[in-house]
């Protein structure tokens, strides 16, 4: 790569990229970059690089990669898209041969993020007097300049990041991607099929994020080189949101400090949040699964368990799952998923006939939509059961069961990728509760939790004995476990029809020999 003029020059000159990056407000953006590609600093910026990077003088020499932990609103975003402007319009990339076009690339956790920094560069490149005559053409994904250059988005798979001669790749969030330990495509899969790309051009890579949990590629090349004496190759800056943007009014960061101190610290302040943890293990999760088993049909003589988690057909998937116990070992037998959009009235048709062909008549799910699911289920011959737990709770709950060995999980993909990908947060009263990551999801997660947890609690009473515990005569109804000997009986009160609610917990294994005998199991009064 032979810059046509320098990075300096092409910021203080409005014909070029004069218009953007300008006042005191940037100037830790401008120092950072003129470093990174190897130009020197006045005594000023030195200070300021100093306090970004821990290191007392600038490379001297383009660095191959430049990483940046900032907080939101710091303008990462619009400063990386005026660099790889610079390095798509103002730089040679004789290394490219005939007919061949270099690709500047960039991605995110999603093609919309990505998106943006791509307006940010089109926009630069059409607001300035010479570098808009190379704009050619703009899509959707790509921009493409008449040097034989074109920026291009795409999505964070390494399957379909890989291949093409990259003169420069920027990955925005990337501590936002999925990790090693979470997923089957992870940010290090992804950093290690864009790099070959960057090797024919030597161009440069852009790692850009606000921090978030302590794990994945950015935290470890963040708490490997961001030190004096790091690679000189490797630049890591790291600073708070008013580090790089003074403009930003510190009363934003107070009110947002007060109302979630932990995120607004990452978020702000770009501290590595403490308060995020990994769920489990990708060797614990891997050790669970069965490879090659799918589903298990339904047998004769076992009794299943079973939870859904409903959803309403637009976000979310709705999910079913059903286990049973073998001794000690929970199995998964059978997982349902069905993606929006969908008709919500067909996904509970569709479950209970397979509720049904494990012999179940009840189903385990949360408080969602109200009453909604118990109509609807009931309609098609299902109790739905609304559930005395909430999700954080099954999760905390079923973790020790997966950690033990206790469960079979199914050969599948999606559960084991959301499993891994969960995070146990502690709140600010000690409280643990886990979760999936923002803009993920863990439904498929939800009901194997569910229903593991269900089975494990409702077998663990399996020392009470299975008795028909109520004799019915007439109105009356008379407790065995009330006979004195087996004699003389006592009855309850007059005009009681009702079960004690003692007798009630579904958790009772007897539970399911008694319902045949309830005219209406869920007012729970004898025939």
């Amino acid at each position: 790569m032979i810059p046509r003029t320098s990075l300096r020059k092409a910021l203080s000159d409005p014909r070029l990229l004069g218009n953007t990056l300008k006042g005191e407000s940037w100037k830790a953006w401008r120092t950072l970059l003129i470093a990174s590609m190897g130009e020197k600093l006045t005594t000023d910026e030195r200070k300021i690089f100093t306090k970004l990077t821990q290191r007392e003088r600038e490379p001297g020499k383009r660095v191959d990669e430049l990483v940046v932990v900032a907080g939101r609103r710091g303008g990462k975003s619009r400063a990386i898209s005026v660099l790889i402007s610079y390095l798509a319009a103002l730089c040679q990339h004789p290394s490219l041969v005939p007919g061949e076009t270099g690709t500047a690339l960039i991605f995110a956790p999603d093609r919309r993020q990505a998106g943006v920094l791509l307006d940010y560069i089109s926009a630069t490149l059409t607001n300035s007097l010479l570098l808009s005559q190379l704009v050619t053409n703009r899509t959707q994904d790509t921009l493409t300049l008449s040097n034989h250059v074109a920026v291009t988005v795409r999505s964070s798979d390494f399957r379909r990041i890989r291949g093409s001669t990259s003169i420069a790749v920027a990955a925005d969030e990337l501590a936002f991607l999925r990790t090693e330990e979470d997923s089957s495509c992870s940010d290090k899969d992804v950093l290690d099929a864009v790099r070959p790309g960057l090797a024919t051009t030597s161009g440069p890579l852009f790692l850009i994020s606000s921090p978030y949990s302590r794990k994945g590629e950015l935290f470890r090349i963040f708490t490997e080189q961001y030190r004096p004496d790091a690679d000189p190759s490797i630049l890591v800056a790291h600073g708070a949101s008013r580090d790089f943007n003074p403009s930003l009014p510190q009363s934003v960061i107070d009110r947002a400090l007060e109302r979630d101190h932990a995120a607004a610290s990452a978020e702000y302040l770009a501290i590595w949040r403490s308060d995020i943890d990994s769920y489990v293990s990708r060797d614990v999760v891997d050790a669970a699964v069965v490879p090659g088993r799918y589903e298990v049909p339904p047998l004769d003589g076992v009794h299943y368990i079973a939870f859904t988690d409903p959803s309403g057909g637009s976000g979310d998937s709705f999910t079913l799952a059903i286990v049973h116990q073998e001794g000690q070992r929970i199995v998964v037998d059978c997982v349902r998923e069905r993606h929006p959009p969908f008709q919500p009235d067909a996904v509970v048709a569709e479950f209970a006939a397979t509720l049904k062909s494990y012999n179940l008549f009840t189903v385990k799910g949360d408080r969602y939509g109200g009453a909604w699911p118990r109509e609807r289920f009931a309609a098609h011959g299902i109790d739905y059961r609304v559930s005395d737990m909430n999700k954080s709770d099954y999760y905390q709950a079923f973790l020790p069961i997966l950690n033990s060995g206790r469960v079979e999980l199914l050969d599948h993909k999606k559960l084991v990728r959301q499993l891994c990908a969960l995070e146990r947060r502690t709140a600010r009263g000690g409280r643990d509760s886990v979760d999936h990551p923002s803009g993920q999801h863990d439904d498929v997660a939800n009901s194997v939790a569910g229903a593991v947890v269900t089975a494990v609690r409702r077998n663990s009473l399996k020392e009470v004995p299975v008795v028909a515990p109520v004799i019915v005569n007439g109105a009356r109804a008379t407790l065995l476990s009330d006979i004195p000997g087996g004699s003389t009986p006592a009855h309850l009160p007059s005009g009681s029809s009702k079960v004690p609610a003692h007798y009630l917990r579904q958790e009772e294994p007897w539970r399911r020999f008694v319902e045949p005998y309830f005219v209406n199991p869920t007012t729970s009064r004898w025939n």
